[in-house]
């Protein structure tokens, strides 16, 4: 599993570390340009999320049909074009336009779906904590890079960074990531449409859940380099860019260390919504203290705790999603899912801005935490995502015919073929019937 999760790892990682490195120092950089305000920082800020709920569906979609490779190889051309403009603008709006062309590349989705095609959904959990694994280490790298490069060279070089970063996935994609198998299903047409991926309920709880995660997030990344750089008659902390480091490296440390317990209590002891609620509470009590403190390191405790919050939802969230979904929907279903993440992380940077330009900190923390209460109470009435398992049945001694006819069971949710490794796959509902049972039906 690693040989294969590994390459596809590394190419999220590096795409995503070209992205974080220029948050922790963007929202400063922005306010420097000509005509920049407070609102349009905001907008530069999640301005790229715009652009990737725009296409990540369509990305979804495309992957399904074309092929995970060729779709992953489009994303990353835009990524870079993107990157390019915006190392080059000298205005805010050029800048814009460069986030803008970044997030067009919307190519999240597809990676998943394609760890979704390798990895059997049992180990599946394991894989999404090795890519968001190697996401946070990007991540813990990129908030320490940035302040220093961006503070020695300019900001501008993050930029040139992100692209040369992206044509080395590229490179990757082409040399270490395998071929995803061959699946074949009976899905009619009218099945495969788009509006199937919102007739699940347990997804939609999903989609929305991803909406809120990303929101906040971006509202995180926005207020905690204003703040800490701020003159202290502003109410701010007054730290130099170049020290921001010290400020997200701690963050990260315990973030990280929050994923592996969240991932093993998530799947292997089934307690994903437990979670999930956790989580929320835990984000929400991070913003109370970094809207409400007065000193440097209780604003820092509240950036902590927002991390390891944050941090626990990662190896969760896009395996939820696909083993909520259908063979046949994956990368639409994450897409949907992306795009719902995509429009928080837009929108959650425009409030940001327009919070902070009207009202300030305080103002923000208190609307936060409406959110987490909203979002607590959303994630405590979902479904829980570990009511379904998988059996995996060898060709070679259970019949095709035999299996297709499963799905006429009340309690069976879909089966497929995996061509490539000869086996059939059958989805069931753990509280209707057990692994026996459904190997009973064929027999």
């Amino acid at each position: 599993m690693i040989k294969q999760i590994l390459p596809l790892s590394l190419i999220v990682a590096l795409r995503f570390f070209g992205l974080f490195i220029v948050l922790p120092v963007l929202s400063i950089y922005a306010l420097e340009m000509e005509g920049a305000t407070p609102f349009l920082a905001g907008l530069v800020v999640g301005g790229y999320a715009l652009t990737q709920a725009t296409f990540q569906i369509p990305f979804g979609l495309m992957s399904d049909k074309v092929g995970r490779k060729r779709t992953l190889l489009f994303g990353l051309l835009i990524f870079i074009v993107g990157s390019v403009v915006a190392a080059m603008s000298e205005s805010i709006y050029g800048l814009l336009l460069g986030r803008f062309l970044q997030g067009a590349g919307a190519i999240g989705s597809v990676v998943s779906a394609m760890i979704a095609d390798l990895v059997k959904e049992e180990q599946r959990a394991h894989a999404m904590a090795i890519m968001g694994g190697t996401i946070a280490l990007s991540f813990a790298v990129a908030m320490i890079v940035a302040p220093l490069v961006g503070g020695a060279w300019g900001i501008d070089k993050l930029f040139w960074l992100t692209a040369i970063l992206s044509v080395m996935a590229i490179g990757i994609l082409f040399t270490a990531v395998p071929q995803p198998p061959k699946i074949v299903h009976s899905y009619a047409q009218e099945e495969s449409k788009m509006l199937e991926v919102f007739k699940d309920k347990a997804l939609t709880r999903m989609y929305v859940t991803f909406l809120f995660h990303s929101s906040i997030m971006t509202m995180a990344f926005f207020i905690i380099p204003m703040v800490m750089t701020q003159a202290v008659e502003v109410g701010g902390f007054g730290w130099e860019k170049s020290e921001l480091w010290k400020v997200y490296l701690p963050a990260m440390v315990f973030g990280l260390l929050a994923m592996g317990p969240a991932a093993v209590f998530g799947e292997k002891y089934g307690k994903g919504r437990e979670i999930f609620m956790l989580s929320v509470a835990v984000i929400g009590l991070g913003f109370v203290a970094m809207g409400f403190a007065t000193s440097a390191w209780l604003f820092i405790v509240g950036v902590v705790l927002f991390f390891i919050g944050f941090n626990m939802f990662e190896p969760l969230l896009q395996s939820f999603v696909a083993k909520f979904a259908k063979v046949h929907q994956k990368g639409a279903a994450l897409g949907v899912a992306n795009t719902f993440a995509y429009v928080g992380i837009f929108f959650g940077g425009l409030l940001a801005g327009w919070l902070m330009q009207h009202f300030g900190r305080g103002t923000l923390a208190v609307v936060v935490l409406g959110l987490s209460i909203g979002w607590f109470i959303w994630v405590a009435t979902m479904p829980n995502p570990n009511n379904r398992g998988n059996v995996y049945l060898p060709l070679d001694l259970f019949d095709r015919e035999k299996v297709s006819q499963l799905t006429m069971h009340e309690a069976i949710v879909e089966s497929y073929i995996n061509e490539t490794e000869q086996i059939a796959v059958v989805k069931y509902e753990k509280d209707l019937i057990d692994e026996d049972e459904v190997r009973g039906l064929l027999n």
